[in-house]
């Protein structure tokens, strides 16, 4: 986290933020009151965004289950894109291979 930290100032993980079994909506609603990007390998919050558009914006990975630091790489490999995705205001959902 320590290294997302720095290219995403205040990046939360579910863990520390007691999320981590929380109900899908709990934690959409906590994204969507705080101002969080949900970044998540679970398809059920890129049907949500389909049904219900932002905010939370959600960045769906696709990547299957792989090691956190494939996730990591993911995220740090494509810090422009998400930066992007982030300010532009039209679009809930960016897929990330």
């Amino acid at each position: 986290m320590p290294h997302l930290q720095q290219l995403y100032p205040g990046t939360a993980h579910v863990v520390p933020l007691g999320l981590d079994r929380a109900d899908d909506n709990v934690a959409w609603e906590y994204a969507k009151a705080n101002g969080f990007v949900i970044c998540t390998k679970d398809a059920d919050f890129q049907t949500r965004s389909f049904a219900r558009g932002h905010p939370p914006k959600v960045v769906f990975l696709v990547s299957g289950n792989g090691p956190s630091r494939e996730v990591l790489m993911l995220l740090t490999g494509h810090r422009d894109l998400l930066l992007q995705f982030d300010g532009d205001h039209s679009r809930s959902l960016l897929v990330l291979p």
